[in-house]
């Protein structure tokens, strides 16, 4: 599936700008959840998976002003924007067979010391994917350049996850998000490296 979404044409305008960008974070949040799920396999895959894709589903239906807003947040808007995790559970719900993938992406934004939304939920209260995704998402915003943000490098991620492990996301779950995004990047630094030596052996070849 997340295959399918790189491949997915989008339109770079208006709220369509916006989209497209929340698509390849999405992806990008998907394709670590995926390693999480390849370093430990007893998780439920599926759940996490359709999860980590659709987390953010509810961002749909924020206004365009607070979406692309190139400044903070006014205390009203963040309010409006804390409410997609439950546009979203509503969404999905509206299928029954959705449901249950309904309560983890409403739970995605709820910290283990029980200090977010839209719950107030805390420790394993939260779902286990939605613990795992909430992570995932963190590791990938703060590696990715955002207007109200600077890009900071993974190991400057990582280092925040770990500050905030225990506080914000669950322990556990940051040790396994570190572990899958080190084998996610040390994959992409290998197949960066690999069309280098391909091409240096061809020179070598011909000589």
């Amino acid at each position: 599936m997340a295959a399918e979404l790189r491949r997915a044409p989008c339109t770079r305008a208006g709220h369509h700008a916006y989209l497209g960008g929340l698509l390849e974070h999405t992806v990008s949040v998907g394709t670590l959840v995926g390693e999480v799920c390849q370093l430990h396999p007893k998780l439920d895959s599926d759940l996490l998976m359709a999860a980590a894709l659709l987390h953010d589903i509810g961002k749909i239906a924020i206004p365009d002003s607070i979406l692309q807003k190139p400044g903070p947040l006014s205390p009203e808007e963040w309010d409006f924007m804390r409410q997609h995790t439950i546009l979203g559970e509503r969404i999905l719900s509206a299928a029954p067979s959705l449901a249950a993938l309904g309560k983890v992406v409403r739970a995605t934004h709820e910290r283990w010391d029980g200090g977010g939304y839209p719950d107030g939920l805390a420790g394993e209260e939260i779902p286990l994917a939605a613990r795992i995704i909430f992570a995932a998402d963190a590791y990938d915003a703060i590696t990715t350049e955002r207007p109200y943000a600077e890009q900071r490098t993974p190991a400057e991620a990582i280092a925040e996850l770990r500050r905030c492990s225990g506080t914000c996301f669950d322990p556990d779950v940051v040790e396994a998000v570190v572990e899958a995004a080190e084998e996610v990047r040390e994959r992409a630094e290998q197949s960066e490296r690999k069309p280098v030596s391909s091409a240096a052996g061809a020179v070598s070849t011909v000589g």
